[in-house]
């Protein structure tokens, strides 16, 4: 059985990106901090989820940006979130929505669908970037799940329209990345998926949902202030430090 101490150090190589163009504030560069994990486990994901890490595939990251700390971590409170109006409708329009919770996968209707949402979002929010090849998918969203890592799947009259990629840690859900059908907008899938991310948190006992970054002022994170309560946390603790969540001042 593994000591405590050896699955917070699972092999793994460290590096740095060079400084690159913020796509959240204008002018400002970004460095980010990797640590690629060739076997992870659920011990070391948690701990650094619940410190602001982020995953995509066995990559584990977050922000070192030289004279910049805008990138602060937030979190739902699960069990004291109460449903808003608009999100009941959005809960009304997915009746008849199918949901399928499993390992994550590549299909071409995963690569279609991923394509499909980036263009769109190119053309409506001047996102950059191309598509995605099936390899590319794997890296970034197949690979690395191990036991916690899930897809939540959305169908609709059978079609895959959404797809929700999860990690569920020792004390709740963290949101790694959403994407659906453009041509389904209507369903507002987005609101939808987290709502049911919260359920899924509840159904297992679970009391966070952990959302990525929040950056003040940028409108790509402000769907996030539509789920209250929020925990904010402020920096990257290390591992010997405990995290200082503290409640979010747009709660009020």
């Amino acid at each position: 059985m593994k000591s405590e101490n050896s699955k917070l150090n699972p092999p793994s190589t460290d590096f740095c990106t060079l400084d690159y163009d913020c796509a959240y504030l204008k002018g400002r560069s970004v460095r980010m901090n990797y640590r690629y994990v060739f076997n992870s486990n659920a011990k070391f994901n948690t701990t650094v989820v619940q410190r602001g890490w982020r995953r995509f595939g066995k990559y584990y990251f977050y922000p070192i940006c030289q004279g910049c700390n805008e990138c602060k971590s937030l979190r739902i409170d699960v069990k004291n979130f109460k449903t808003s109006k608009s999100q009941r409708k959005a809960i009304n329009r997915n009746k008849e929505t199918k949901i399928v919770i499993q390992k994550p996968t590549v299909t071409a209707h995963h690569i279609d669908l991923y394509n499909k949402y980036h263009n769109w979002k190119r053309e409506k929010d001047g996102w950059s970037g191309g598509g995605i090849t099936p390899k590319e998918y794997l890296e970034n969203f197949a690979e690395g799940p191990y036991n916690f890592g899930k897809e939540v799947l959305y169908f609709i009259d059978n079609k895959l329209v959404g797809v929700d990629l999860i990690d569920i840690v020792e004390d709740g859900i963290s949101s790694i990345y959403f994407f659906y059908d453009p041509d389904y907008a209507r369903y507002s899938l987005g609101t939808y998926s987290l709502i049911k991310q919260i359920d899924i948190a509840k159904d297992l006992g679970l009391n966070w949902i952990y959302l990525g970054y929040w950056v003040d002022g940028c409108k790509a994170f402000e769907y996030k202030q539509n789920f209250k309560p929020l925990q904010i946390l402020d920096g990257f603790p290390n591992f010997d430090e405990e995290p200082q969540w503290v409640d979010y001042k747009g709660n009020k």
